[in-house]
């Protein structure tokens, strides 16, 4: 029954098709070897990204500068979280899965869920406790909020809307990828969220 088949077919197709196959089985067979004479070498392992790594060593030097002692990469209630400050009961996490199940555990640990973008020294306003103000203290006397609103264009009174809309057009002309500089990048993105914290209601 499969040579009537085959039969009804022209030739030059049947040999086409069987070349091919037999092509494919020869290529297949010179991978199958070349790999398991030339293996792929072990894949690292993927450590942190850079802007991972900057925000640990921001939140460091943050704490050190706050003088408030940290155990880093601890295991706090079974989950490990970034920063630990074991005299105030905080955890301090980048991982939103380990923040709900600690935040869930039944005890008075305080969790801090801090995202990768976050500026190291705005971690002071998610503290449960008073923290002095390191950026005041290393002797900039110059208003902070001021410096975010003109840094933004805008009058310090500036509402919410304004102060969106103004970061949506300074982010523009300071991203990177636009031929802005990293430094102006960031600096727009703190000045965004200083000002959006003191905004007139």
């Amino acid at each position: 029954m499969f040579e009537e088949w085959l039969a009804g077919f022209p030739a030059w197709l049947v040999l086409g098709v069987g070349l091919g196959a037999g092509a494919s089985v020869l290529v297949a067979a010179v991978f199958l070897a070349a790999n398991r004479w030339f293996p792929d070498p072990p894949a690292e392992t993927v450590g942190e990204s850079d802007g991972s790594l900057r925000r640990r060593a921001e939140i460091r030097a943050f704490l050190r500068a706050i003088d408030e002692p940290f155990a880093e990469r601890h295991v706090v209630d079974g989950q490990e979280v970034a920063f630990y400050l074991p005299e105030r009961r905080v955890a301090i996490t980048f991982d939103a899965q380990a923040y709900f199940r600690l935040t869930n555990a039944e005890s008075d640990l305080h969790v801090v869920l801090c995202e990768h973008e976050m500026p190291g020294h705005q971690l002071g306003r998610r503290l449960p406790f008073d923290v002095p103000d390191v950026r005041r203290r290393r002797g900039s006397g110059a208003d902070p909020v001021r410096a975010a609103f003109e840094t933004l264009g805008l009058p310090r009174g500036a509402g919410e809307d304004a102060v969106e809309s103004a970061y949506r057009e300074r982010v523009k002309e300071a991203h990177p990828d636009r031929g802005g500089s990293r430094d102006d990048f960031t600096r727009v993105r703190e000045a965004y969220t200083t000002a959006l914290n003191h905004v007139e209601e």
